[in-house]
């Protein structure tokens, strides 16, 4: 599989992404004994958002069981399991609730293979539901992906369909190697025709969802349907955008993102996360070192706010959406433009 490509799904069934991370966990412990899965409420309940539903009736509970409420150690017993051969699947209940865990994560999971030079491996999974667009109060709407991100060692996903997000937690649980598995809440009930199982190509690949000749619009996990929304509003007015879904953040798919940015000449990076030293941040920094003299003007960022994620009857107004991305791309420089104002 060549840079930038996905497979396509094979047509099937209506599947809820969620639906899909159910599937794909249920496939992998059924594949592999030394699968497990573990958290805050995912046996009995099924999970918050019942990602894990039936998998402890169908599989016993040593292989699917609840925790107590301690993330720190629910991370902490995921990393001796891991060292001893077993490759274990842990949901972080919501995504702010993983930072009583972070020391775990980057002083830990991250370096084991290096400080073991390469000897001892993690195959561990951590399930992060993340983002805003539900109505969730503070702690349960945060986009941390970039601390994630700025962690060397820690390969992060994002998915934003239905296919992918099958295909990549089958990648992820697959590696030996820990992986940061970030589930975009509000598109866990959005749904696709989609034949499981599915093979959407190796994690650190982007993909290209929308061809376009006019702007790159550079978007992850819950802004790429909204990209997607924008570039349809913006070819009723005649121009072309093309959307690039990142799917794993790092690695970071330079390859396709250059690739499309060379053939559109700008670019627009669109997240849920703040914008001062957010995700987009590194992308835009890495277009503009990589594109310089393809590019016809800066790279424009559309993101949230630098505030606290806000209560939910506002949030409407912090999380980008078409509007403002049109927004951005009107600011530009087009050359008609140009010669009007001259």
């Amino acid at each position: 599989m060549t840079a930038g490509t996905v497979s396509a799904a094979p047509r099937g069934a209506a599947v809820t992404l969620a639906g899909a991370l159910n599937s794909a966990l249920r496939d992998a412990l059924r594949a592999d004994d030394d699968v497990v899965v573990f958290g805050e409420d995912v046996a009995v309940l099924g999970g918050v958002f019942r990602v894990t539903d039936g998998l402890a009736r169908e599989f016993g509970d040593d292989r699917c069981f609840d925790t107590p409420l301690a993330e720190s150690a629910i991370v902490g017993t995921a990393i001796g399991m891991a060292m001893y051969g077993r490759r274990p699947v842990i949901e972080m209940q919501f995504d702010a609730f993983a930072y009583p865990a972070f020391e775990q994560l980057v002083s830990h999971v991250a370096k084991f293979r290096a400080r073991t030079r390469g000897a001892l491996p993690l195959p561990l999974t951590v399930r992060i539901p993340y983002g805003g667009g539900i109505g969730g109060v503070e702690h349960h709407s945060d986009s941390s992906e970039v601390y994630y991100m700025a962690t060397p060692g820690l390969t992060v996903v994002a998915p934003a369909t239905v296919a992918d997000a099958y295909s990549m937690l089958r990648r992820s649980i697959e590696s030996d190697d820990p992986v940061i598995f970030l589930e975009p809440k509000r598109l866990y009930w959005q749904k696709e025709s989609v034949g499981l199982p599915v093979d959407t190509g190796p994690l650190g690949w982007a993909a290209v969802r929308r061809s376009g000749t006019d702007a790159t619009l550079i978007a992850h996990g819950p802004a790429v349907p909204v990209a997607l929304r924008a570039a349809e509003a913006a070819a009723a007015d005649g121009l072309s955008l093309e959307v690039v879904d990142l799917r794993t953040l790092a690695p970071f798919d330079e390859e396709t993102v250059c690739a499309s940015v060379r053939r559109t000449g700008r670019a627009v990076v669109v997240h849920e996360a703040h914008g001062f030293a957010g995700p987009g941040a590194e992308v835009a920094a890495t277009v503009t070192e990589r594109c310089f003299y393809h590019l016809e003007a800066p790279v424009l960022r559309v993101t949230g706010y630098d505030v606290p994620y806000p209560p939910p009857l506002v949030e409407r107004h912090y999380l980008p959406g078409v509007a403002r991305i049109l927004d951005a791309v009107g600011r530009l420089e087009w050359p008609a433009r140009r010669t009007a104002a001259a």
